[in-house]
Order: structure tokens, then sequence, then C-alpha cells
């Protein structure tokens, strides 16, 4: 009997056994991390203050041209998205490393760029593009031809201009997940060497980094050739809703890219492109960094 009853027991254990081996655990399985996800989130309550910088130049020509600006920018919720509010506090311009005094950064300091956004970061237009004209107009002395000037600053070329510069730095990266090594691409254009150069950049996403600034997301960027049949399907898409451009030939391009995680903060990019055509290489190098995120009453 007293077999038995011990016979029974190991059954019950055994069987108790079993089904706990069975039941799934209330406590979930630790997992991969869901990939990091991009959102449009300008620091309203500060502005963002960078140093921007580019050069042109072609071969071993003296003559290289070289930029340098500090601009302040402010985001404000405005319409269900963004208005985006630019001034230049400081504009110079050299050639060889000598300075050169132009009527470009006058006008620059005495107007501000205003951009609209949609909330999601899509570039929508240039509110008032009329304003930098009014500005050239006002610096400009008596009887000087400023035609040149008047078809730089004139409102639809503005609006181009500052449509083509955010779409190759942000278009297409905001409102999705990314995966590491995940690529994106847009069409581009630059005026070099009296020609409009006009490439295909593709941005990886290639991990994170820790900045002063927090964490930031890292790009890399490079220029593509001209895809043929067998083109990506989100290449083909790019170039379509560009309208299909003749991409020019010999274009070269690197760089990197460092845009804030958390909120939109363009922590920092330098992208250098090269074009070659009748035995000549032009190159055009542009860098900017964020110097400072501050309130607005302690950038006043």
């Amino acid at each position: 009997m007293r077999l038995l009853r011990s016979c029974s027991l190991l059954l019950l254990v055994a069987s108790a056994s079993a089904c706990s081996r069975n039941v799934p655990s209330l406590v979930p399985e630790p997992g991969e991390p869901p990939p990091p996800r991009l959102e449009f989130r300008p620091p309203e309550d500060s502005v963002l203050t960078e140093t921007l910088k580019s050069s042109v130049g072609h071969g071993g020509a003296s003559g290289a041209r070289e930029a340098e600006l500090t601009t302040v920018t402010r985001f404000t919720p405005e319409r269900g998205g963004w208005l985006l509010t630019q001034r230049v506090t400081r504009a110079r311009y050299s050639r060889e490393g000598a300075p050169v005094e132009t009527l470009v950064d006058d006008v620059l300091t005495r107007f501000s760029l205003r951009v609209r956004l949609a909330g999601d970061g899509t570039y929508v237009r240039v509110v008032e593009p009329e304003a930098a004209l009014a500005a050239l107009r006002a610096v400009a002395p008596a009887g000087q031809d400023v035609t040149p000037l008047e078809q730089f600053f004139a409102p639809e070329a503005l609006d181009a201009r500052a449509r083509d510069e955010w779409e190759v730095k942000y278009g297409g990266l905001h409102g999705r997940a990314l995966e590491m090594g995940e690529r994106s691409y847009v069409v581009g254009t630059v005026p070099l060497g009296g020609r409009e150069v006009t490439y295909l950049l593709e941005r990886t996403f290639t991990g994170t980094l820790l900045t002063e600034y927090g964490e930031a997301m890292v790009f890399t960027l490079r220029c593509l050739d001209a895809p043929g049949a067998e083109a990506s399907q989100a290449v083909r898409e790019v170039l379509s809703l560009a309208g299909n451009p003749e991409l020019t030939t010999g274009v070269q391009c690197e760089g990197e890219q460092l845009l804030g995680k958390g909120r939109f903060l363009p922590v920092r990019r330098g992208f250098t492109l090269r074009a070659t055509w009748d035995g000549e290489t032009w190159t055009w190098a542009t860098q900017s960094a964020l110097e400072s995120l501050r309130a607005p009453e302690e950038e006043q």
C-alpha cells in the first residue's frame, strides 16, 4: 500500500512538472529593440545657431572662392505645421583667402528667410519671398546694375533653392523607422563651373553617435551613377518624382550627416562633390555645424 502511494505521488509530481513546462511564462521574452524612428520634432523652445562654410574651385587653378555664414533659426508651430524663420547674422566671402566685398552679405543680413513646413517636415514654400528683392533694392547703390543679383534673389529662384537644399538635407528621412544600412535617395542640383550639375544622392543609415546635443543618427552620403534597368524601385520612384532628370555624368561625392534622434537637430553635415568635364574637375565642398541651442531670450 505504501509502495502504491509512493508511485502515485511520483506520477503526480511528474504530471505537475510536465504541465508547468507547457504553461507559457507571463514575463515577456527579451527581444530585439525596435529600429529607431526619426520624427520631425523641432525645438520650438529654442533657437539654433549654425555655421555654414562652402568652397568652389577647379583643378589646380587659382581663384578658389569661399563663403562662411552664421545663421540663427527658430521653429514656430503654425497651421498644423511649422514656420521656419532663419536670419543670417554674419556673412564673409573670400577669393584665395582674400576678403571680397559684395552686396550679397548686405542682402542676407537684412531679411529673414521664412519657410513653411508640413507637420512631418515636408517642404511647402517660402513665405513672402519678395523680401529678398526688397532688401537688395535697399542696399544697391544708385545707378549700379544689379540684374544678376535680382535674378538670384527673384522669388521663384529663392523658393527653388530653398526647396532643393531642404530636400537634399532632410527630404524623405522623417516619419520612418530606419533599419541599419537602410538607404534613401534624393535628386540634387548645384551650379558649378557655369553649368547646373544634377546628381543622385544616396543616404545610408549607419548607426548612432552620442554628441554634446544628445544621441544623433549617422548617415553616410554618396552619389550614384545614372541607374540602368536594374535600378531599385526606390531609385526609380525618386527619379520619377523629380521629373526623370538627366543626371550629369562624371559626378562623384561623399560625406556624412548627423541628425538629432529625439528631436530635429542638424548636428553636423559635411559634403564634397566633384564633377569633371572638358578635362577639368570642379569641386564643391560644404560643411555645417550646430554651434549652440539656446532659449530665445538668451539668443537676444
